[in-house]
């Protein structure tokens, strides 16, 4: 008889303690009614059901169904060394890989929300069924800064193609000189007229090289302020337009649900609603003060940069070409212009290019 009831004690079913309960995540409530998708994070992870305590149970000594020759109470085992080295370790990937499923799940899903609603405003902007957020003000100098960079652009192209001419003539009249000078020493009976447009060439070559100094310093100065500081604004202009069309979506998706029927799934969406749609404001109005300051310094620092560059242009092609050799290379030195050395063959930056 007591055998009988050992071995059926040693088939029982050991019960699960509250702490191996099985958990699965909740269905998101947020997802949105427009996109009639029916995820369910269940479809990404398993349930996991944690093993018994082995503090709260008890060990039949003996094969299944064997002779039992006593029970052994686990607290006399020392079990979290076995628990810890071949059971947490493989829990816990488990749950790491499950909190990566998750994450990753909850990034698709924000992602494709935010991309269905910025798609539908924008169609409902560009077909006239949707309204839009304009800062009137704000849109004027933006336009304005695209045009102006735009001229800018035209400037610079043209200033480097001077850049690239006026170095191949410089380069040709060294050359020439060098020629003269040659001829003047093997030619005695045209040794004067060739020495003196040896001279000629070689004082236009020298000239030549101090204009090329002013000229690449504006071609320089141009670019920086085209495609570095222009620019800048530029990238935080575009954050700006779609952070407003970020704030339109979750503005019309408000409003839409706003005017819906108000049961208690409706009133929970609006909630989730009304949150999204504060941040998303919030993050609009931060970026368009970033756009309007950036305008302010650009403006301020364009005519600054533009305001010098354009006397030190002006004043070095007048001196140039008016043979003002002392003017030239004083217009260098009021714009703190630096040279290259003197017979360096080296070529400008943009012949490098």
């Amino acid at each position: 008889m007591a055998d009988s009831i050992m071995s059926k004690a040693a088939t029982m079913e050991i019960p699960i303690s509250s702490n191996g309960d099985s958990r699965t995540l909740a269905e998101d409530d947020g997802l949105e009614q427009a996109t009639h998708w029916n995820l369910d994070e269940k479809d990404l992870q398993q349930v996991m059901v944690s093993g018994p305590n082995l503090n709260e149970t008890s060990i039949v000594s003996g094969g299944y169904g064997g002779a039992a020759e006593g029970i052994i109470p686990t607290s006399s085992i020392k079990a979290p060394n076995m628990h810890h080295s071949n059971s947490n370790p493989s829990m816990m990937a488990e749950e790491a890989t499950r909190g990566v499923a998750v994450e990753k799940f909850d990034t698709v899903k924000k992602w494709s929300i935010n991309t269905y609603k910025c798609t539908k405003q924008m169609f409902s902007e560009r077909f006239g069924r949707g309204s839009r957020t304009v800062d009137l003000e704000l849109e004027v100098q933006i336009d304005l800064l695209r045009d102006t960079k735009s001229k800018y652009e035209s400037v610079l192209r043209l200033a480097s193609a001077l850049t690239a001419h006026f170095y191949s003539m410089v380069q040709t009249q060294q050359a020439l000189g060098d020629i003269f000078a040659d001829l003047s020493q093997k030619s005695p009976e045209l040794q004067d007229e060739f020495g003196y447009n040896a001279e000629t060439q070689k004082l236009l070559c020298k000239n030549g090289e101090t204009l090329l100094g002013a000229i690449n310093f504006f071609v320089s100065s141009i670019n920086t302020l085209v495609n570095k500081t222009m620019e800048d604004t530029l990238m935080t202009i575009k954050g700006y337009e779609n952070a407003r069309l970020e704030f339109d979506a979750y503005r019309a998706d408000l409003e839409e649900l706003s005017t819906g029927p108000r049961d208690a799934g409706t009133m929970v969406r609006i909630e989730i609603a009304q949150q999204q749609y504060g941040i998303h404001r919030d993050k609009y109005e931060r970026l368009r003060s970033d756009v309007s300051i950036k305008l302010k310094f650009l403006e301020e620092n364009k005519v600054k940069v533009m305001h010098k560059q354009l006397l030190l242009f002006h004043n070095a092609i007048s001196a140039y070409f008016a043979g003002n050799q002392q003017q030239l290379e004083q217009t260098l030195r009021q714009f703190n212009v630096k040279l290259k050395p003197p017979g360096s063959d080296k070529p400008s930056w943009l012949e490098e290019q």
